[in-house]
């Protein structure tokens, strides 16, 4: 008989065309992550994440869901807000590596900076955050992530899975290798 800290937790929340995702949509393995951009794991985790995808291009496809951590993070709500704002006009990617490269300056004066810099238009996403039109999508991910046992960041799932594993870049790669070919 199994105890409940025996089951492997398992993603909840499956994988679908509404989610953000980078690599082939029908590579071998799927990586989701639970994130917060402003935790510094998850900063540090980035890295090798990117370095991941262009180690194994054909093989690993990442999802990225947010799952803020506001009692902690007081900016992380914002910056998922931010990336979903990006996201409305495809450039949802290219928000989420520029909020992890600057992620020590997330407060509302540097997010503008962000937008700016992305050539985003302020105004639109000024209004989008004022009225927290993306607040539901985060909130919704973070749901997700609940139901799926997630209670920090980040949080990583291999083909359904919860990774239990390092982040380092070696120990990242031998998972992906390993579901591959499981």
């Amino acid at each position: 008989m199994t105890t409940p800290l025996q089951v492997t937790a398992r993603l909840r929340v499956p994988v679908t065309g509404t989610d953000h995702a980078r690599g082939p949509a029908d590579a071998p393995v799927t990586l989701v992550e639970y994130g917060d951009f402003q935790c510094g794991h998850c900063g540090a985790v980035h890295s090798n994440l990117a370095e991941l995808l262009r180690q194994r291009a054909d093989v690993v496809r990442l999802v990225y869901r947010h799952f803020p951590i506001a009692n902690v993070h007081p900016y992380a709500e914002s910056a998922a807000e931010v990336a979903e704002a990006a996201g409305r006009r495809d450039r949802f990617w290219e928000m989420h590596d520029w909020l992890y490269e600057h992620q020590d300056q997330l407060d509302p004066v540097h997010l503008g900076l962000g937008v700016a810099q992305l050539g985003l238009p302020a105004d639109e996403v000024g209004g989008e955050l004022e009225r927290h039109a993306h607040a539901d999508r985060v909130r919704r991910d973070f749901v997700g992530g609940i139901r799926s046992g997630v209670s920090g960041t980040p949080t990583l799932f291999l083909n359904d899975v919860r990774y239990e594993g390092g982040h380092a870049l070696p120990e990242l790669l031998a998972a992906v290798d390993q579901a591959a070919t499981a």
